[in-house]
């Protein structure tokens, strides 16, 4: 973690927001809820900031609270590969609440971003008194293995074109009454999550612009004009 950064008991709503939002822990009562709070510090990170680096002991379930943050590794080449973004009720270190470790990626703020942190032995404790969180982080090893090896499966059998297409699709908001996405990262880090180049980036989505399935917009925002062609590429 940062080591610039002052830890800080939560505010604005910060703890209640970060913990009732992880599915992991809002189906517990709220006695429960109350009590992993005092647990939780939240932390703010500017964008660029790194909240741990590969190497960095992994001794902490990070949520975020407010913001982005995108995990990515480094090849031996020094090429970075983008492994995951998380968003708003994301977390990631679960990992190492069940054995020491280090950590084998970077954790990089996209945007200025508020996460709240859990300490491994606090966390441990909350797994044997409340099972049901034991069984909600297992279900979400699971959910993360089969998008890996959904990645893994697209990189080796979908085209370009479709993958880009599938990842707009997926990056649509359920929640919003709108199809319109922000690119959550630059081109050259999609490029890399995609397994091609930014320079064909840029040319399929102009493709799909002219085929009238997508609008660019500024900012990064891509509206999906016909999201059901859009999926039968």
């Amino acid at each position: 973690m940062n080591k610039d950064q002052i830890p800080c008991r939560c505010h604005h709503n910060g703890p209640t927001a970060c913990v009732t939002q992880v599915p992991i822990f809002n189906h517990l009562e709220k006695t429960y809820l109350d009590e992993i709070m005092t647990m939780t510090r939240s932390i703010s990170f500017n964008k660029g900031e790194h909240i741990y680096h590969a190497g960095d002991e992994a001794d902490s379930l990070y949520i975020v609270n407010k913001g982005q943050i995108r995990i990515y590794r480094l090849a031996e080449s020094g090429k970075e590969q983008l492994v995951r973004i998380l968003n708003s009720g994301d977390y990631t270190g679960e990992l190492a609440l069940f054995k020491q470790s280090l950590h084998e990626s970077y954790a990089e703020a996209i945007v200025a971003t508020n996460i709240c942190v859990i300490k491994r032995d606090d966390l441990q404790e909350l797994l044997l008194k409340y099972p049901t969180i034991a069984m909600k982080l297992l279900s979400e090893f699971s959910n993360r293995l089969e998008q890996s090896k959904k990645q893994t499966t697209r990189f080796s059998t979908e085209t370009v074109e479709k993958r880009i297409a599938l990842f707009l699709a997926e990056s649509i908001d359920p929640d919003e009454d709108t199809d319109e996405l922000t690119l959550p990262m630059s081109k050259k880090v999609l490029a890399s999550y995609l397994g091609t180049t930014p320079e064909t980036i840029s040319r399929k989505l102009a493709e799909l612009e002219e085929k009238g399935l997508i609008k660019q917009k500024p900012h990064k925002r891509i509206e999906v004009l016909d999201l059901d062609a859009l999926l039968l590429i």
